[in-house]
């Protein structure tokens, strides 16, 4: 496996502004980090059935849908302990966005969305260690250790996208990248894990 940085895929980094708004309504955020955990695992099981000949590919997602299903049950715990209560959303603007992109021929698609899940994860391990800095103790310990378990994960899709289309990923990813960033930078009305920063009020 490489010992690639999230960074290192991401084309612009997250905006102070959307780290002070997440630190300082982090109730709000953890409702959308849990959604976030189960779509993460619905993501995986979706590829799994998408392509189950590739065995490789079904046996490592297999493993990731549970983990990401495990830090779901982290992420619940730690809001009934903060007395958080549970709340349905819309879902937000950034995964529907890149998922739009996703072209719709295979095997093009397969790449489009293995490199889509790979800046999904690259984004999640960066502002969980951005979130870490600003938390108390509990939940600052969670984060550094999903960031962790992100950045694992975002190496594992590359890795696939690389092996499954060694000649064309990195312009692809290049093409996905940009609008990934787009999405994560510009104001958004809703905060949200993976949005841009909230308008000022």
């Amino acid at each position: 496996m490489s010992a690639t940085l999230p960074e290192s895929i991401l084309r612009a980094p997250t905006p102070p502004a959307w780290t002070a708004a997440a630190a300082a309504r982090m109730p709000e955020l953890l409702v959308d980090h849990a959604n976030c955990e189960k779509k993460a695992a619905s993501s995986a099981m979706a590829l799994i059935f998408a392509y189950p000949e590739d065995t490789a590919l079904v046996l490592a997602l297999a493993r990731l849908a549970r983990e990401e299903l495990r830090h779901f049950e982290q992420v619940h715990r730690a809001m009934r302990e903060l007395a958080i209560p549970v709340v349905r959303q819309r879902p937000g603007r950034y995964a529907q966005e890149l998922r739009r992109a996703a072209r719709t021929t295979h095997p093009e698609r397969k790449l489009d969305l293995l490199l889509i899940a790979a800046l999904i994860e690259a984004r999640s391990a960066e502002r969980f260690g951005l979130l870490a800095e600003h938390l108390p103790v509990p939940l600052a310990a969670l984060y550094v250790q999903l960031a962790h378990a992100e950045a694992r994960h975002f190496e594992l899709y590359l890795d696939f996208a690389r092996e499954r289309a060694p000649a064309v990923w990195r312009g692809r990813l290049d093409e996905l990248a940009a609008r990934e960033a787009l999405l994560a930078t510009a104001p958004d009305r809703e905060l949200r894990f993976h949005s841009g920063p909230p308008p000022v009020n």
